[in-house]
């Protein structure tokens, strides 16, 4: 059968790339089509646009680029219609995929949609226009099958595609003398992997160093961004950026300093203290406090429903700030022990590794179901 999948951002090539091990699992002649990353494209996606150039963050960034936005959207929609799979299969990404889902589902499309928007942080109401688009959603944390079922849609629950990539990982065993951080004691900054992301909070994340000399900072850096964007900090003493090898950092690291987003959950699952950082522009912040109805910004304290790690938001995202909670989880830091405990319960909540497979079975298994069903 053929697939059209889509994916805008880091973390949904990864999703991605295993979803796609799991559609091939169940039906090894599958053709894929879509939007995504070199991930993907690695696992055989014939890739019609990367998400380094589909990637806009907060409502002032998407309402400058309206215009490239829309030019995008034409354009998936004629591949869309060109290719004519039997499923599109989209991953998170909202702004962008519910459009998708809509203009899929008019001209007879089967829409298949993994790792829900977060409509249960904002918005609510959007639940029912992916009931009317998305023929069958299938979702990573448990709560999302109750919060759907308020809105009458039955969704699928299938685990946390995370576990399997945190499964999947095997540690270099020389990576630290590689890199020259044998015997250092390491605190690893994942600022993100969008531009503006790096440009909003990787100076202030970088500013901790001087407080911690004892320590080695490196900076997890993604090579689809413009290396020049890190150059003045590959200058500075203390500091060293790694490009696209983030869970060997963290494997080394005592602590970090997160951008939030999902890797504040792949640091938790690695066992890693952190603290967790965010900033935007006051205008996209003003609107987020309107709008977001979430106690929580991090996915950690989100599944936990508690505060595991500390948020810094926007003023309160300072130097200081983040010095005086960083001491608090290094080794002999007051709340280290706690966080490291705190975790556990999160990986008992999180559940076990698979969900990639079971997405994928369960996507062809619907599809062909879907084909063979009369219009």
């Amino acid at each position: 059968m053929k697939y059209y999948l889509i994916a805008g951002e880091r973390s949904g090539d990864l999703h991605g790339a295993n979803l796609m091990k799991g559609i091939r699992a169940k039906d090894p002649g599958a053709e894929i089509r879509g939007w995504g990353g070199d991930m993907m494209a690695a696992e055989g996606m014939e890739l019609v646009k990367h998400y380094r150039d589909t990637a806009f963050m907060g409502f002032l960034e998407v309402a400058r680029n309206i215009l490239t936005i829309r030019a995008l959207l034409r354009l998936c929609r004629e591949d869309l219609l060109a290719f004519r799979p039997d499923a599109v299969v989209l991953i998170d990404y909202p702004g962008f995929n519910l459009r998708i889902a809509a203009f899929a589902k008019k001209h007879g499309i089967p829409v298949l949609y993994y790792i829900s928007p977060k409509v249960w942080a904002w918005n609510e109401k959007r639940a029912l226009t992916i009931r009317r688009v998305v023929d069958r959603m299938f979702v990573i944390f448990p709560f999302e099958v109750d919060f759907y079922r308020k809105f009458g849609y039955e969704v699928e629950y299938v685990g946390n595609p995370l576990m399997d990539a945190i499964a999947a990982f095997r540690p270099e065993e020389n990576f630290g003398a590689l890199h020259g951080l044998s015997g250092k004691h390491v605190i690893a900054i994942l600022p993100g992997s969008r531009k503006q992301e790096l440009e909003g909070m990787l100076k202030t994340m970088v500013s901790a160093h001087v407080y911690f000399p004892e320590y080695q900072f490196v900076i997890a850096g993604v090579s689809n961004l413009d290396r020049g964007l890190y150059e003045p900090y590959e200058r500075l003493s203390g500091i060293k950026v790694i490009f696209d090898r983030t869970y060997d950092i963290l494997h080394l690291a005592e602590a970090a300093l997160v951008t939030s987003g999902t890797a504040t959950l792949e640091t938790a699952l690695l066992n890693v203290p952190e603290v967790v950082v965010y900033r935007t522009s006051a205008v996209s912040y003003q609107i987020a406090r309107m709008l977001i109805k979430v106690r929580y910004i991090s996915l950690v304290n989100l599944i936990a429903d508690r505060e595991i790690v500390r948020e810094l938001i926007q003023g309160d995202f300072n130097v200081m700030s983040l010095v005086n909670e960083l001491k608090k989880i290094t080794k002999g830091g007051a709340g280290r022990s706690r966080m490291l405990s705190d975790y556990e319960a999160l990986r008992r909540k999180v559940g076990p590794e698979g969900a990639s497979v079971k997405a994928g079975s369960r996507m062809v298994e619907w599809t062909a179901r879907a084909g063979q069903t009369p219009g």
